[in-house]
């Protein structure tokens, strides 16, 4: 099947059920090593080894934060220390400035490397008679969090970087079409831990009292072992591929228990059933856009990204006692429930946990260069992005490689049944948001309307206005 997907990070977490059948759900957290999360900042971190785990760090009261800010947007220049409605970037006037840093043996500005404080690529414009590609957004002064995280200093939204603007436009470079490009991340539990999951929950049997419930929950953590990550069509020692593998691996954790949601919403431990769950369910969500986000002027020189282009669908699977996996066709109604509610509340989410801005802004950049490379803006401009696209000149895979992940396990009780494991994904397919059938008109003729009426009066070297 051809796809495109943005890194799909399945942690399996384990729901087992056990026990009284009037008892209050309790839950009890591992796998992460940080039980539950609150809603501290937070991101990951991958040891020499490769694998991956949440770390947290705890501003209860915002003063470190606060002091972050303050002192950030104070060594910024006026004119980025005020932020924007609509702040423009010629990609091709940015390229040169790039380039020139580069010839004269200085590095990057923080101004170029978070692109002059861009929350979000909105529009993208084409100008023929100048040859400027130009990406337009909201923008804002910017901070790093406590992980380290480059976000908004009024907003807290997570800053596009010029390094997940690089890999997208090298993914749709001038050079060839990739129409049917496909970019795949994964982690997935091993036959052989699936196979060694059922032995042991075989031999736990109905027999569990609740003075087991930490044997099984280890024994469930030891029995799947790590998990292994692949990732595929962008490179995987990039920052755009962490942020992918994050964001999914952080989502399952709010769906099992182990990380509470920064905003109300319903997860699926919160409605999950023994009768509804059967023993040997493999739970899968998947990150996917919303491939009807774009929105293109008539004259095909600006578009739009409409909406927050990203949703969470879900799947089930059953696992075999040698550890194999098959489709279900029964209905899981509380994942249904959970993959429902994140859509819903994935703007939210975004405002209050930069990772999932991150991820948004990802499938942004993407979209927009495969726009871009689509309407052969690239040969109109005669641009051919010699510098952003060379890795020896604009080095962007400089991130540890995240190899395997630790199995995330959560035990609730209620009823009297095992519930096992949850897993998932992440697609995406940048192309078709650029089928015919998917673009929205531009039947007022705003955008195109957006695009004229931005005029490009640069100095010499000026590559960023509002």
């Amino acid at each position: 099947m051809s796809r495109w997907s943005l890194c799909s990070l399945s942690v399996v977490a384990c729901l087992v059920m056990l026990g009284l059948a009037d008892r209050s759900w309790a839950q009890i957290g591992g796998g992460n090593g940080n039980g539950n999360q609150g809603p501290a900042a937070a991101g990951v971190a991958i040891n020499a080894e490769g694998v991956l785990s949440v770390k947290a760090v705890a501003d209860p009261q915002g003063r470190l934060t606060r002091e972050r800010v303050k002192s950030a947007v104070a060594g910024l220049a006026p004119d980025l220390a005020k932020g924007s409605e609509l702040r423009k970037i010629s990609l091709t006037r940015l390229e040169a400035a790039v380039a020139e840093r580069i010839a004269a043996g200085q590095p990057l500005t923080d101004e170029m490397k978070y692109l002059a404080g861009l929350t979000r690529v909105q529009y993208v414009f084409f100008y023929p008679e100048s040859g400027d590609i130009v990406i337009a957004g909201p923008a804002e002064p910017w901070f790093k969090d406590l992980t380290g995280r480059v976000c908004g200093a009024k907003s807290g939204r997570a800053i596009v970087e010029l390094q997940d603007l690089v890999v997208a436009l090298r993914a749709y470079p001038p050079a060839k079409k990739n129409n049917n490009l496909t970019v795949m991340c994964s982690i997935d539990p091993t036959k052989e831990g699936l196979a060694r999951m059922q032995q042991f929950l075989n031999q736990v049997g109905p027999r569990a009292t609740p003075n087991d419930t930490q044997f099984i929950v280890n024994g469930l953590r030891q029995s799947l072992g790590l998990q292994n990550v692949t990732i595929d069509g962008v490179p995987a020692d990039t920052h755009f591929a962490q942020v992918m593998v994050e964001a999914d691996y952080r989502m399952k954790l709010i769906g099992i228990g182990l990380e509470e949601p920064p905003v109300k919403m319903i997860t699926y431990v919160a409605k999950a059933t023994p009768a509804g769950v059967s023993r040997n369910a493999l739970a899968r969500w998947f990150f996917v856009p919303d491939y009807e986000c774009v929105r293109v002027a008539d004259d095909a020189l600006a578009m739009e990204l409409v909406g927050e282009g990203v949703k969470l669908v879900g799947e089930n699977e059953v696992v075999g006692d040698d550890g194999s996996r098959a489709a279900s066709k029964k209905i899981d109604g509380a994942s249904q429930a959970f993959v429902t509610s994140f859509t819903k509340k994935y703007p939210e989410l975004a405002a209050r946990s930069p990772v999932y801005a991150q991820l948004r802004n990802c499938i942004d950049v993407l979209v927009a260069a495969a726009f871009i490379q689509q309407q052969d803006y690239y040969g109109q401009a005669n641009w051919k992005a010699e510098t952003l696209g060379d890795e020896e000149k604009v080095p962007v895979r400089t991130c540890a490689v995240p190899k395997q992940a630790d199995t995330a396990v959560n035990s609730l009780w209620k009823g009297s049944r095992l519930m096992t494991p949850v897993g998932g994904g992440v697609h995406i397919e940048p192309a078709e948001a650029l089928k015919s059938d998917k673009l929205l008109k531009d039947e007022q003729g705003k955008v195109r309307a957006l695009r004229e009426g931005t005029k490009l009066n640069l100095a010499k070297g000026q590559w960023w206005w509002d």
